[in-house]
């Protein structure tokens, strides 16, 4: 056994004279310091500690202190026509990592469990986080068309004017260079979101954002094209006209958009779009109009439930689970 450590009897080792060296530099040279008494148990241990110490310090200044991609679940499981070069069918997504087309490229990526998308050409994708089962992604522009059946609420697509968030659903949403958006859904719902401003769009619905405005509007795609184009013109200068042709071109089937508007028009105006949402639906017993018109949240969760769709406590766990 080499003793060296203990007595400096026997032949030293290299990595230990070069560690004497570099803390010989270190030692007081005005007279002793009385050392400690150690056991000789703990001096055994001493020089192991000291040795672990420095590969402790050697490890940590090398170890990157940014955080490293992580992966993701999303596969490139098709690429039709040319694409990124380093973009392979198989390859796996990692956190950060963006995808652009060009003018002939479909990009599909799928993830196990969760859904499935669809790259168009001339668009850009980011993951930008993949974790405790919840997908976010960004569209800066460009469309997608997604098929998610990941249960609701776990996959986000952040746009310049917008979340569009999946509550079970398949839909395709399009960003144009300016940063306007539009979400068309084929089944099931999605939600648009920004800051307070929400809108709830339904199999066969539509709805546009911008990043004036928000998120508009949704409407039926089979409503009539004046209803159409007056919506789009009051969700850009809230005009009276346009609300007044929107109210009155709306079917029972358009309610949905009409509940909308309960919660954009001013004060002023609640009052005639409470009326015309009273024709189109049965409204519950116990909802006033003057409570509408005064802005009582638990009366417009009352209008809602009357459309037969999600009740109002399952919108507002919606909510609270993002907003967290």
């Amino acid at each position: 056994m080499n003793d060296y450590l203990w007595d400096r009897s026997g032949s030293p080792d290299p990595e230990v004279e070069r560690l004497e060296r570099v803390l010989g530099m270190l030692r007081h040279r005005n007279g002793a310091v009385a050392a400690p008494v150690v056991s000789a148990t703990r001096r055994r241990w001493l020089p192991v500690a000291a040795a672990a110490a420095v590969i402790g310090a050697a490890i940590a200044l090398q170890w990157p202190w940014a955080g490293t991609p992580e992966s993701t679940p999303w596969i490139v499981t098709a690429i039709e026509a040319p694409a990124d070069a380093s973009l392979n069918q198989g390859s796996a997504l990692r956190t950060g990592q963006s995808i652009r087309t060009g003018r002939a490229t479909n990009v599909t990526l799928e993830a196990e469990g969760f859904g499935r998308i669809e790259l168009k050409p001339d668009s850009e994708l980011q993951v930008l986080a993949s974790r405790q089962g919840r997908q976010s992604l960004s569209l800066p522009r460009g469309t997608i068309h997604a098929l998610i059946w990941a249960p609701p609420r776990r996959f986000v697509v952040n746009t310049p004017s917008a979340k569009a968030i999946d509550l079970g659903c398949e839909y395709t949403l399009t960003v144009d260079q300016r940063g306007d958006g539009l979400v068309r859904v084929q089944t099931g719902w999605v939600a648009f979101q920004h800051e307070d401003r929400e809108s709830f769009i339904p199999a066969g619905a539509a709805c546009a954002t911008t990043k004036r405005h928000g998120p508009g509007t949704p409407y039926f795609e089979d409503a009539s094209e004046a209803f159409r184009r007056s919506l789009s013109g009051f969700d850009q200068t809230a005009g009276r006209d346009d609300l007044d042709t929107v109210l009155q071109e709306a079917r029972r089937r358009d309610a949905v958009t009409v509940w909308h508007l309960l919660r954009r028009v001013p004060a002023s105006e609640r009052g005639a779009v409470f009326d015309r949402f009273a024709e189109l639906v049965e409204v519950p017993a116990g909802v006033t109009r003057e409570a509408i018109v005064a802005g009582d949240e638990s009366m417009l969760d009352e209008c809602w439930n009357a459309l037969g769709l999600e009740s109002a406590e399952w919108w507002r766990e919606w909510k609270r689970d993002w907003r967290q």
